[in-house]
């Protein structure tokens, strides 16, 4: 395998990752901005409070995203094996 295949194989798997995760992540980020506004109005501290909503929503996220984000990581799982045959020269 030559440096030139293993870097595009390597920038392809960071961007696959990324991709997949960010609406998992802004999603969480979103809600725990919001929770956090709505504890902040309210003076209530309790720290579990906001884990049931970000929980709720990343499942949320995960149920309505999971075609594409299983289409994302079948289409880099294809890319990668037609690239075997390259690692091996």
């Amino acid at each position: 395998m030559n440096q030139e295949t293993a870097i595009e194989m390597l920038r392809s798997l960071i961007t696959v990752s990324l991709l997949v995760v960010t609406p998992i992540i802004l999603a969480s980020i979103i809600v725990g901005v919001i929770i956090s506004l709505l504890q902040a109005i309210t003076s209530i501290q309790e720290p579990t409070l906001s884990f049931a909503p970000k929980l709720i929503a990343i499942g949320a996220v995960i149920i309505v995203g999971a075609p594409w984000m299983v289409r994302q990581l079948m289409e880099f799982a294809v890319f990668f094996i037609t690239k075997i045959p390259e690692m091996t020269r």
